[in-house]
């Protein structure tokens, strides 16, 4: 007789989910604290391409969430109910989409606030997952925040993607995204994480069997 294991239980702090096997699980996070942030519409469009992978999908905006500053206390039970939200978001996730607008040529601090916060859900919360990266400018290029996420990524073992996408600010109009080649590869990178993420899913499988 074969059972397979149809979820398993994840914990982080004080919260308990299920994790559906049935279908990859995507979390883009959104890095700019800015209302109407262009950071937010080039998150949109990766998840948009993921959800249309056939993928599960859930957008965190960091401006929405309320993250306090991670301090690295003792008293972690301390930290309100936001940062276990996020934490059980991430586990929950197979792979990630990490977008941040360009700040003095490196990421956000609030992304970088939000990226220290895993430290409380320990390395296997990210280990070994899928990872997109996203930079938006307000002007030129953002190469060096796709580096700096590409470094952070990497040191959390993560995989990431061969995809990147750096957004200039001229692809933007009047708020909206309006560059058509520029929306595309956003929605490829949403599709690239969501077939990785999915692969290493599939791969992963069979230790999560039991054969009797």
């Amino acid at each position: 007789m074969k059972l397979r294991i149809t979820h398993y239980v994840l914990r982080v702090g004080s919260y308990k989910f299920k994790k559906d096997n049935m279908k990859t699980n995507i979390l883009v996070l959104s890095g700019s604290l800015r209302n109407g942030s262009h950071t937010l519409k080039a998150a949109e469009a990766a998840w948009q391409g993921a959800a249309a992978s056939g993928a599960n999908t859930e957008l965190l905006n960091l401006g929405d969430l309320g993250l306090p500053m991670f301090d690295d206390r003792d008293d972690t039970a301390s930290y309100p109910p936001e940062v276990w939200e996020f934490l059980a978001a991430v586990g929950r996730a197979d792979g990630l989409i990490l977008a941040s607008p360009v700040y003095h040529g490196t990421v956000s601090g609030a992304m970088k606030n939000a990226l220290d916060f895993l430290h409380l859900g320990g390395r296997d919360v990210v280990q070994g997952k899928v990872a997109g990266l996203i930079s938006v400018a307000g002007g030129g290029s953002g190469i060096n925040t796709i580096n700096t996420l590409d470094y952070v990524a990497r040191a959390l073992r993560m995989l990431v993607v061969p995809t990147t996408v750096a957004v200039p600010g001229s692809a933007f109009r009047d708020g909206s995204l309006h560059d058509g080649q520029i929306a595309r590869r956003l929605a490829h990178l949403g599709q690239e994480v969501s077939r990785y993420a999915r692969l290493l899913r599939e791969e992963a499988e069979p230790a999560a069997r039991i054969v009797a």
